[in-house]
């Protein structure tokens, strides 16, 4: 696939995953509300977090676009789990924006891991 299209969903997942952080770091009331609700307030707020920072940051590096995509595949298979199970698709009237967009940065993050399935250490040159 073209190269520049894959870089533009690597950017558009990074930036989703760095626009909630400002929400996680600075205890905002709906990020709050959320982490009490699952019992993850405030340890599991500010991990996540710092995991999404981590990820953020290693699917744009090159060498580690596969890592980056593995861990936000992880911590949105997390995100959709809970509201799935224990938050509801809306949460204080969003209209299901936070599930969705945990759905599409899963969705791009699957992408972005196949299309890289190569460069994983040991597995990726048997795929």
């Amino acid at each position: 696939m073209n190269t520049k299209i894959i870089l533009a969903i690597r950017i558009i997942i990074a930036i989703i995953l760095v626009q909630t952080l400002y929400f996680k770091f600075t205890a905002h009331t709906d990020s709050i509300f959320i982490f009490s609700k699952v019992g993850l307030e405030p340890y599991g707020r500010i991990g996540i977090g710092i995991l999404e920072l981590i990820s953020a940051i290693l699917i744009l590096i090159p060498r580690t676009i596969w890592l980056g995509a593995l861990l936000t595949v992880g911590l949105m298979s997390g995100a959709i789990t809970m509201h799935l199970t224990q938050l509801g698709i809306e949460i204080n009237n969003d209209g299901g924006a936070l599930f969705y967009m945990a759905l599409g940065v899963f969705l791009l993050s699957v992408f972005t891991l196949i299309n890289q399935r190569k460069n994983i250490p040991i597995i990726g040159n048997k795929l």
